[in-house]
C-alpha cells in the first residue's frame, strides 16, 4: 500500500523530490562548514582519522547516491523507449567517467617514481578486471539462457564498477585531509557530492525495466557498494599516498565500467530492435557533457572560491 501511495504522487514532485532533499543537503553542508578546523590533525590518533575519514566519505560517497536513487518511482513509471534513452544517459555518465580516469591513470603514472611500473599495473587493472567481469557475465548468460535477463543483476554490476571508481574520489579526500587542508576537503566533498547523486539514478535506471521492485535491502545494498568505497579511498590516501596504488585502482575501475556498458547495451538490446536510437545517442550524449558540467565545471568554480566557505 506505502508503495502504491508513492507511486501515485504527481510526477513533477517524483522528480523533484530529490532536487529538494539535495539542495538541503548541499546547504547543510555548504553553511555549517563541517571540515573548517583540521590544524589537530597530525595529533590525532590512528583511529579518529579513520573514523572521521568514514564520516566524511559516507558523506560525499553514500548519501548522495542514495538520494539519487530517490528517482527511482519516477524512472519506474517511464515508457520502454524513455526507459532505455535513460539507460543511454547512464551509459553516458559511466563513459564520462571512464574517459577521465584514463586520464588520472596517465596523470599519477607521470608523479610516480616508476612511471612505467604506474602504467603497467593501470593496464593491466583494466585488462583483469575486464576479462573477469566479461567471463562472469558470459556464464551467468549462458546459465540463465531460459530465462529474462534480470535488470537487479546489471545494476549490481553498475554499483560495482561505480564503487570502484569512487576509491579514487576518497583517495583524494584522504590526503587532503591528512594534509590539514580543509578548504579542499570541503571543495571535494561539495563536488563529489554534486557528482555522486547521478551515480543513484545510473545504478537503478536498469532495474526500472524489471517487472518487480525489488526490496529495499538491494537499494541499500547498491547504494553502499557504489558510494561506501570513497570510505575505503580516503583511507588508502591518508596512509598510503601512493600514485601507482592509484594508477591500479583506477585501472581497475576502468576495466569494470567498459564491461559494465557492455552489459548496459545488451539490456537495452533484449527489449529492442536497436541499440543505437536517435534518443538513445542523444541522451547518451546528454548524460556525458552532464558529468562533464558537474564534475569539471564545478569542481573549476570551487576552485575559484565562489562557494568554498572563508
Amino acid at each position: 500500500m506505502g508503495d502504491r501511495a508513492i507511486y501515485d504522487l504527481p510526477r513533477w514532485m517524483l522528480a523533484v523530490g530529490p532536487v529538494v532533499v539535495l539542495t538541503a543537503v548541499f546547504g547543510l553542508l555548504y553553511f555549517t562548514s563541517p571540515f573548517g578546523d583540521l590544524s589537530g590533525v597530525d595529533e590525532a590518533s590512528t583511529l579518529e582519522i579513520i573514523w572521521m575519514l568514514t564520516v566524511i566519505g559516507s558523506i560525499a560517497g553514500i548519501i548522495p547516491v542514495v538520494i539519487g536513487m530517490l528517482w527511482f518511482p519516477f524512472i519506474r513509471e517511464l515508457e520502454p523507449r524513455y526507459l532505455h534513452a535513460f539507460m543511454a544517459l547512464a551509459a553516458g555518465v559511466l563513459a564520462f567517467i571512464a574517459l577521465e580516469m584514463t586520464e588520472d591513470v596517465f596523470e599519477h603514472a607521470g608523479a610516480a617514481e616508476s612511471t612505467s611500473l604506474a602504467l603497467a599495473l593501470g593496464a593491466g587493472g583494466v585488462t583483469a578486471t575486464f576479462a573477469v567481469m566479461y567471463l562472469a557475465s558470459r556464464w551467468r548468460q549462458r546459465k540463465m539462457a531460459d530465462v529474462e535477463k534480470s535488470g537487479l543483476e546489471i545494476a549490481y554490476l553498475v554499483a560495482l564498477a561505480l564503487g570502484l571508481h569512487s576509491i579514487g574520489e576518497g583517495l583524494g579526500i584522504g590526503v587532503a585531509y591528512v594534509q590539514g587542508d580543509a578548504s579542499l576537503v570541503m571543495l571535494l566533498v561539495l563536488a563529489f557530492v554534486m557528482h555522486n547523486v547521478m551515480e543513484g539514478p545510473t545504478v537503478v535506471a536498469a532495474v526500472a525495466r524489471d517487472r518487480e521492485t525489488p526490496p529495499l535491502r538491494h537499494f541499500a545494498a547498491m547504494g553502499i557498494i557504489a558510494g561506501g568505497p570513497v570510505i575505503l579511498g580516503g583511507w588508502i590516501g591518508s596512509f598510503a599516498q601512493s600514485d601507482v596504488l592509484a594508477a591500479l585502482f583506477f585501472g581497475i575501475a576502468i576495466g569494470a565500467i567498459l564491461q559494465v556498458l557492455i552489459e548496459v547495451a545488451d539490456l537495452i538490446r533484449f527489449d529492442a530492435e536497436a541499440v543505437a536510437t536517435p534518443t538513445n545517442t542523444f541522451t547518451f550524449f546528454v548524460g556525458f557533457v552532464l558529468m562533464f558540467l558537474l564534475e569539471d565545471v564545478l569542481t573549476e568554480v570551487l576552485l575559484e572560491g565562489w562557494l568554498v566557505p572563508a
